[in-house]
């Protein structure tokens, strides 16, 4: 018998403001000029907290991070489409979408000191934003479970969860889709593509020629959006939304954007990739975009700018002052969160440990 084609399939590009400031009015999102001035707001303070982080960092202040400058975009505009019941589940590089959501500038200053306290959400925030997920893709599974739980309560709500482009490399991405497919979970997957993944670059990390259309296996929407456009990934992420709470399932996002900065303030990018790469990417970001698009709709000026990035610099300003002066933990508190009761033999450590301060306190 001869062979037959049995499905065929395609994966879409969307872009709607491209880095010149033109955009397709058609594809334009129905945003009031509030919401898109605080989609603007909650870019650059994430900008600013981040670019003072790496100041702090290198001044030996806070610990090793990941910054997330250039990828402000996707999960902003995440934070902008989802409601205030859906989970917002992240990697390590949606300091935006955390902070639009309401996570006090505070919180990332204390857990890259190495405080769990930076994980801690304000009653106001609500408990729908997961910690920090560093072990890559580890956050997938918990979406797509997180998914099916709503869908058992009957909830109106749904889910986002970000991972990077080499998460879709892992098997728990595989596993995550796979459950969340199986189960049509209310789940917006957004693969934030950088174009590295650390040192390897996206080329040598997967043949695939869109991340989008890993989703295809599972039976996913997906679709691929300029990722440095933040109207497009707010479209998309909306539809995604939309569809999830009409029972429609999960959607797959491939947003296309770049690292500007390191992997994290450990690493090295000038080893492996070029100078004139990233200045293209430069010329591609999404606030620079962003602000064009604003001007061009009379809604933004040179004088508004400035007001907002001394507003925003006064704002982290309080935020690193707080920040430093909380006083610091006992340095032998860690034994007191390793199992529920005191143990003889971690009694033992932690005078062994204590003595030990200070004898090199003593030295």
């Amino acid at each position: 018998m001869p062979r037959k084609t049995l499905a065929e399939f395609t994966v879409e590009f969307l872009q709607i403001l491209d880095e010149d400031g033109n955009f397709d009015a058609d594809l334009e999102p129905d945003l009031p000029p509030a919401e898109l001035l605080r989609l603007y707001r909650g870019m650059v303070r994430a900008r600013e907290l981040d670019q003072r982080m790496l100041k702090l960092q290198r001044q030996g202040r806070i610990g090793t991070f990941g910054p997330c400058t250039g990828q402000e975009a996707p999960s902003a505009a995440a934070a902008l489409a989802m409601q205030k019941d859906d989970w917002f589940v992240g990697a390590f590089r949606e300091l935006s979408g955390r902070l639009l959501r309401g996570e006090p500038l505070t919180n990332p200053l204390y857990y890259y000191n190495g405080w769990e306290e930076g994980n801690v959400q304000p009653p106001e925030v609500g408990r729908r934003m997961l910690p920090l997920a560093v072990v890559v893709a580890s956050q997938v599974p918990q979406a797509a479970g997180l998914g099916y739980a709503v869908k058992y309560r009957g909830e109106q709500s749904a889910v986002v969860c970000f991972l990077g482009d080499g998460a879709t490399s892992e098997g728990d991405f595989h596993e995550g889709l796979n459950f969340a497919a199986v189960w049509q979970a209310p789940v917006v997957f957004v693969s934030q593509n950088n174009q590295w993944a650390i040192s390897i670059p996206r080329a040598q990390q997967t043949r695939s020629r869109t991340l989008a259309q890993k989703g295809i296996a599972y039976e996913i929407p997906c679709l691929q959006v300029d990722g440095n456009d933040p109207l497009a990934c707010y479209a998309a992420i909306k539809e995604g939304l939309d569809r999830a709470r009409a029972g429609g399932g999960p959607t797959l996002i491939e947003a296309v954007t770049y690292r500007l900065l390191m992997h994290t303030t450990a690493d090295d990018p000038r080893k492996y990739r070029d100078e004139a790469e990233e200045q293209e990417w430069w010329r591609k970001e999404p606030l620079l975009r962003f602000r064009k698009y604003l001007e061009a709709k009379r809604l933004w000026d040179e004088a508004r700018e400035n007001a907002l990035r001394d507003e925003v610099r006064a704002e982290v300003d309080a935020a690193v002052a707080t920040f430093e002066e909380t006083a610091p933990w006992p340095p032998d508190r860690p034994f007191e969160h390793v199992f529920a009761r005191s143990e003889p033999h971690l009694d033992q450590q932690r005078r062994e440990f204590l003595a030990g301060l200070k004898e090199d306190a003593d030295a």
